[in-house]
């Protein structure tokens, strides 16, 4: 079963994370199949999570399951909802534009 989780990066005492797909039985920091995005809690601004929400969309439609910190970021960044307005009919476009348009 995939993942998408966090995966921890940075100096000591000052981590960032990448969001990666990877399987649910290899180590935090192990093998992963694709990095998809950036996680900074540090940041002050909004640009503290950067996605790539088709590649996010694509590994969400092929039964990816994201862990709990990650569903926490998607649901703070519309994502989820974007991914349930695709899942429900809307062409992938509408969502790319509600997402540049929420940027």
């Amino acid at each position: 079963m995939l993942r998408i989780r966090l995966r921890r990066v940075g100096a000591k005492k000052n981590p960032s994370y990448r969001i990666v797909v990877a399987d649910a039985k290899s180590p935090r920091n192990g093998r992963f199949v694709e990095n998809i995005g950036t996680y900074n809690p540090h940041a002050t601004s909004a640009e503290a999570v950067n996605l790539q929400e088709d590649r996010a969309f694509y590994w969400l439609g092929v039964g990816a399951q994201p862990s709990d910190s990650v569903a926490r970021l998607f649901k703070a960044n519309g994502t989820t909802e974007r991914f349930e307005a695709i899942k429900s009919g809307r062409p992938v476009e509408a969502a790319a534009e509600e997402a540049a348009a929420d940027a």
